[in-house]
């Protein structure tokens, strides 16, 4: 019987491209790290104004006390949104919490369309007003957009006065959302969250 010799092939030495293999992977690690910053979008309210409207409805009949009145609360608040990021950012939408002593009230802010039918109803409000922060707006790598963001909750002055807290929320496209809290006085507040 002759012995069965089979072809071996030659072992090659493969430490050096396994070294390549996880240098490669290193840069590509550092390059994810250094262009991904650890903040996405900053958000800052540098002004606030309200403007609280008492609407009394008449009623046809001659009933004492059938008349009926509603309270509102229009927030005008300043928004800055500055994009850190390498890529461009969208606004989606604007909403707001207003938390009470006993109550949780969500609300959207107004569109720009909606705007000429709240200052004809509500003239003063236009003379608080400033340009509107519209949805879809898009925010360039390194630059921001600021503007008013209108927000009508259905209570008083009061109420808002003593609330437990007021967040604007700005919901972005690909981004998710972030929320910044609307301050109790006057002063600006900046803010930087991560998303929810």
């Amino acid at each position: 019987m002759t012995d069965l010799k089979f072809a071996q092939s030659t072992h090659r030495n493969l430490l050096a491209p396994v070294l390549i293999a996880f240098l490669l992977l290193g840069i590509a690690i550092a390059l994810v790290i250094r262009y991904t910053p650890t903040r996405t979008v900053d958000l800052t309210i540098s002004h606030t104004a309200v403007y609280p409207a008492h609407t009394v409805f008449k009623s046809d009949s001659i009933k004492v006390g059938s008349d009926r009145s509603q309270d509102d609360l229009y927030v005008l608040t300043t928004l800055r949104v500055d994009d850190p990021l390498h890529l461009p950012v969208i606004l989606k939408d604007f909403t707001a919490t207003l938390t009470t002593a006993d109550q949780q009230i969500t609300t959207s802010a107004a569109e720009e369309k909606d705007l000429p039918n709240i200052y004809t109803s509500f003239p003063t409000i236009k003379s608080l007003a400033s340009k509107p922060l519209v949805r879809e707006t898009l925010i360039a790598p390194g630059t921001s957009a600021e503007g008013m963001v209108l927000l009508h909750f259905p209570v008083t002055q009061q109420v808002w006065d003593h609330r437990k807290s007021a967040i604007l929320n700005v919901d972005l496209y690909h981004e998710g959302d972030f929320s910044v809290a609307i301050p109790f006085d006057k002063r600006a507040v900046s803010t930087n969250f991560d998303p929810k």
